[in-house]
C-alpha cells in the first residue's frame, strides 16, 4: 500500500506543477472576465490594445529578464505581422487564404529573428549590446521602408479598410479573443520558465562561459528564445491590426519598441504576468493622462527611471517572495538519469606547436606535449607561463593562430567550446564559476543534463529528479553542499564554491578534465580533502585530468606526471622529483607551499 500510495504521489507531482505554473495566467483569466462586466465596451475595447501591447512587451521580458539580452526593436516584428496580417485579410477571397496568411504572419518575422540572432551570437558570446544596436537599426529601416513603400504599406497614411475577423465584432467580441490570446501566452510562459529550459536560460543570462564549458550550445538557445519573443510580437502585430482596423509606420517606430521596453521594466522583466500587467497598466494610465497633463511623458520616464534604479525586477519583484511561496512545488521522485552521450573513448590529448596571441603579445608560443591514458598531471610554472591560456586555447576559449590540438585523434583546433565540452572535456576555471542566483540544486542539474538533456526532456519536469550515482558519492563527499540545495550559489563560501563548480565539472562524467586551481583560497584541511576528492572522482570516471596548481605539496600529493611551462612553452616533464632537481626549472620556477 506504502508504495502505491509513493507511486501515486510520484505521478501527481508534474501535474500539481503544471497547475501551480498556470496560476499567474489564472489570474489574469479571472480579473480579464470581470472587465466587460464591471466596466463599458470602450473600456474593453481600450483594455485589448493594452493587453495587445503585453503580449509583445512579453516577448522583450522573456529575452532581456530570463536570457540576459536586450532587444530594442520587437516593434519591427510587431510592425510585420500587422502589415502581414492586415494585408492577408484584405487580399484574402477565401477562408483558407486568410488562414495561410495569418499563419505567414506569424512565421516570418520568428524566422527573420532565428537567421538574425544566429549570425549575431554565433559570432561572440559577449554579442549583447552589439545585439541591441543591430535590432534597433532594424527597426528604423523597417520603419522607413512602411513609410516610402507606399505601393504596399499604404505609406504615410497606413494600410487601412482592414476587415474584422468573421463572426467577431471589433468593439465587443473581439475582446475576448485578444484576452484569450493574452492569457494564452502568460500560460505558455508560465509553464516555460519552470521547466527544465527556464532554469537554462536564467544559467545562460548569469554564466554564459560556464554554460558553453558544459557543452550547451548557447548561441541556439538564445536564437531559439528570440525567435519565440518575435512569434510573440509577431501575434500581438496581427491583433493590433484586426483591433484597429489600419496599420501605419507608427507601429514599426522606434518610440513603440521603447515602450515595450519600459512596460517590462515597470512590470517585472522577469515575470510574465508582471510584463503583461506592466503594460496594461502603464499603458492605459499614459493613455488617460496624455489627455489631461501635459508633461505625461516626462512623468513615465521618471517612472521608468525610478523603477530600475529603486526595483531592478519592477512591480511584479515586489510580490515576488511570496509568488515564490505559493507557486513551489515538492520535485519529482528522484530517478536514474540518461546515459552520458559524450563519448566514452580513451583519454589521449596532443598539443602540436600550438601558437596564440591577443593584441600582437605572443601567450603560447610553439607549445607541445602529449597525454595518454587515464591518471591526474600537474601542470605548474610562474606566473604568466601560459597555463591558463594553454586550457582556454584547448577548450576553445582562446583563438589558436598555429599548430594542432588533437583529442582521441580528432583535430579540434578552432572548434568553439561547447563542441569541445561535447567530445568529452570539462574545464574547472580559475575562479570558481557558478551561476550565483540558482541554488545549489539548480546548479547540479544544469550540470547532470549536460550532454543528457534531449529536446523533449527540456520541457518535461521530470528532468528535475535525475539522480547519478556520482552525483550522490560527491555529495557524500561534500555534506556542506547536499545540507544547503536550496542556497543560492553566490551565498556559498569560497570553499563551498570550489567544491561546488568541481562537482559540476565531474556530473557530465568527461574523459579529460581540464582542472585550474581547485584549490585556491582553500585552508590546508579544506586542500587536503579536495585532493582526495579529485583524485577518487577522476579515478571512479576513469578519466585523464591536468591539474593547474601553485602549491608543489598539493601536486606531491596527487602524484603523477609534471608538466612545467614556462613563456608559453614546455619547459620540462617529469616527475616531481626530477622536475625540482632540473637546473633550468629551479632558475625560472620558485614553489610555494600552504
Amino acid at each position: 500500500m506504502a508504495s502505491s500510495l509513493a507511486a501515486d504521489d510520484a505521478g501527481t507531482r508534474p501535474r500539481r506543477a503544471a497547475g501551480r505554473a498556470l496560476w499567474p495566467a489564472a489570474a489574469l483569466a479571472a480579473g480579464l472576465a470581470l472587465v466587460p462586466v464591471l466596466g463599458s465596451d470602450f473600456l474593453a475595447y481600450q483594455i485589448a490594445l493594452f493587453l495587445i501591447y503585453g503580449i509583445a512587451t512579453q516577448g522583450v521580458a522573456l529575452c532581456w529578464g530570463r536570457l540576459g539580452f536586450l532587444p530594442l526593436g520587437h516593434a519591427l516584428f510587431f510592425g510585420l505581422g500587422a502589415y502581414l496580417a492586415g494585408g492577408s485579410l484584405k487580399a484574402a477571397t477565401a477562408q483558407p487564404l486568410w488562414l495561410l496568411g495569418l499563419a505567414a504572419a506569424l512565421a516570418l518575422p520568428a524566422a527573420l529573428a532565428w537567421c538574425v540572432a544566429r549570425l549575431v551570437f554565433a559570432r561572440s558570446l559577449r554579442s549583447g549590446p552589439y545585439f541591441s544596436l543591430i535590432t534597433l537599426a532594424m527597426t528604423m529601416l523597417g520603419f522607413l521602408a512602411a513609410q516610402q513603400w507606399s505601393s504596399v504599406t499604404g505609406g504615410f497614411n497606413g494600410l487601412g479598410d482592414i476587415p474584422e475577423l468573421p463572426g467577431l465584432d471589433r468593439y465587443g467580441t473581439f475582446y475576448w479573443l485578444v484576452a484569450a490570446m493574452a492569457v494564452l501566452s502568460t500560460a505558455v510562459l508560465g509553464v516555460l520558465i519552470r521547466r527544465p529550459l527556464g532554469v537554462l536560460w536564467t544559467a545562460i543570462a548569469q554564466g554564459e562561459d560556464r554554460m558553453q564549458l558544459f557543452g550547451y550550445a548557447t548561441d541556439h538557445i538564445k536564437a531559439n528564445a528570440y525567435a519565440l519573443s518575435a512569434l510573440l510580437a509577431a501575434l500581438a502585430g496581427a491583433l493590433f491590426s484586426l483591433h484597429q482596423g489600419i496599420v501605419t509606420p507608427q507601429a514599426m517606430s522606434f518610440v513603440l519598441s521603447t515602450e515595450f521596453v519600459i512596460w517590462a521594466a515597470v512590470g517585472g522583466k522577469s515575470s510574465p504576468l508582471g510584463a503583461m500587467l506592466g503594460a496594461v497598466l502603464v499603458g492605459y494610465a499614459s493613455s488617460e493622462l496624455r489627455d489631461h497633463f501635459a508633461y505625461w511623458e516626462v512623468l513615465v520616464g521618471a517612472l521608468f527611471i525610478a523603477v530600475v534604479r529603486f526595483l531592478p525586477e519592477g512591480l511584479a519583484g515586489l510580490a515576488a517572495a511570496r509568488a515564490a511561496r505559493l507557486l513551489a512545488y515538492a520535485p519529482p521522485a528522484p530517478s536514474p538519469a540518461p546515459a552520458s552521450r559524450a563519448p566514452r573513448e580513451v583519454p589521449d590529448l596532443r598539443c602540436e606547436d600550438v601558437r596564440c596571441s591577443q593584441s600582437g603579445v605572443r601567450i603560447l608560443d610553439g607549445l607541445s606535449f602529449s597525454l595518454g591514458g587515464p591518471g591526474i598531471r600537474a601542470v605548474i610554472g610562474p606566473n604568466g607561463a601560459g597555463k591558463t591560456s594553454a586550457f582556454n586555447a584547448m577548450t576553445g576559449r582562446l583563438p589558436v593562430r598555429g599548430g594542432r590540438i588533437r583529442l582521441a585523434g580528432r583535430d579540434i583546433t578552432g572548434s568553439v567550446a561547447w563542441q569541445v565540452a561535447r567530445r568529452g572535456v570539462g574545464r574547472k576555471l580559475q575562479i570558481p564559476t557558478v551561476f550565483p542566483d540558482l541554488d545549489v540544486a539548480q546548479n547540479l542539474q544544469v550540470a547532470l543534463w549536460a550532454g543528457r538533456l534531449r529536446g523533449p526532456d527540456a520541457l518535461r519536469t521530470a528532468a528535475f529528479g535525475w539522480r547519478t550515482p556520482l552525483l550522490d558519492d560527491l555529495l557524500g563527499r561534500f555534506p556542506e553542499l547536499a545540507r544547503q540545495q536550496d542556497t543560492p550559489a553566490g551565498r556559498l563560501s569560497q570553499g563551498q564554491r570550489q567544491a561546488l563548480e568541481f562537482v559540476m565539472t565531474m556530473l557530465p562524467e568527461p574523459h579529460l578534465v581540464l582542472l585550474d586551481e581547485p584549490c585556491a583560497g582553500l585552508s590546508p584541511a579544506e586542500t587536503h580533502r579536495m585532493i582526495e576528492v579529485i583524485r577518487h572522482a577522476i579515478d571512479r570516471v576513469g578519466a585523464a585530468a591536468l591539474l593547474i596548481e601553485h602549491d608543489l605539496a598539493a601536486v606531491s600529493a596527487l602524484g603523477g606526471e609534471v608538466f612545467v611551462l614556462h613563456q608559453g612553452r614546455l619547459l620540462a616533464q617529469g616527475f616531481l622529483a626530477a622536475i625540482q632537481a632540473d637546473p633550468a626549472v629551479r632558475a625560472v620556477y620558485a614553489g610555494a607551499r600552504k
